[in-house]
């Protein structure tokens, strides 16, 4: 991998990777309890990182179906696009239940991904994609592993399970392109450059504002799992109780 695609990942690669900072140090305080478990700090961030990830990586997945050159880049931009839709649906249907609010843009970090991939054409654009979302996705692995060990909300341990199988699969089909640059990619996952927070967060949505959907394929295999409390194939979602 070129000089100009290591200063290039250097500057947008950060490992809390999708997308909010903390509102203060301890991501363990309760904010709220809830019929599901007691909500913290931590738990309604990762609701609304998961999001976010979304936001960007979706439209990547889209733009990698256009633009990937190989065969492994055109399955991984379909993996995308298919996981980042189930999550969505599973996000979109929680956080109401969490009081949760989400965002329907993605931070100005995860922006500039999308942005320096737009940019790209050819081999170069494979090389970016595959380096940039196994950085992505290998630096948040770690912190849905956290959130599902120590959660104790029914819901957020729910998506944390999710989300553990979308990001190995993403990571799995991203390693598969064979344009993965380990030495780089690891690098950038320990040694992450520091960002102002308004780079890091992503705005929260208008009073009013339509929620942006990601629409599954039409041919989409990866389902939103089932939620506690709800009955296989029910459309409704129970009513949230926040004390």
């Amino acid at each position: 991998m070129g000089g100009a695609l290591s200063l290039t990942l250097v500057a947008l690669a950060y490992p809390s990777m999708l997308g909010v900072t903390k509102v203060s140090t301890d991501s363990s305080r309760v904010i709220a309890q809830t019929q599901w478990g007691p909500l913290t700090e931590g738990d309604r961030d990762f609701v609304v990182k998961v999001r976010a990830a979304g936001l960007w990586e979706y439209p990547v997945g889209q733009m990698g179906l256009k633009k990937g050159q190989s065969n492994a880049v055109i399955t991984a931009s379909k993996h995308l696009i298919d996981g980042h839709a189930a999550l969505d649906a599973s996000c979109r249907k929680i956080a109401p239940m969490l009081n949760i609010a989400i965002p329907n843009v993605a931070s100005p970090q995860q922006q500039g991904f999308v942005s320096k991939l737009a940019s790209d054409s050819g081999k170069q654009f494979d090389t970016d994609f595959a380096n940039i979302l196994r950085i992505t996705h290998g630096s948040i692995f770690n912190t849905i592993a956290k959130v599902r060990s120590t959660t104790k909300n029914t819901l957020v341990r729910t998506l944390a399970d999710q989300a553990n199988d979308t990001v190995l699969d993403h990571i799995t089909v991203m390693e598969q392109t064979g344009l993965v640059d380990f030495d780089q990619v690891l690098f950038q996952q320990t040694t992450p450059p520091q960002l102002p927070a308004t780079d890091l967060t992503p705005p929260p949505p208008p009073v009013g504002q339509p929620e942006v959907v990601l629409t599954p394929p039409v041919n989409s295999t990866t389902k939103p799992p089932v939620l506690p409390g709800e009955n296989p194939g029910q459309n409704g979602a129970p009513s949230p109780t926040v004390g």
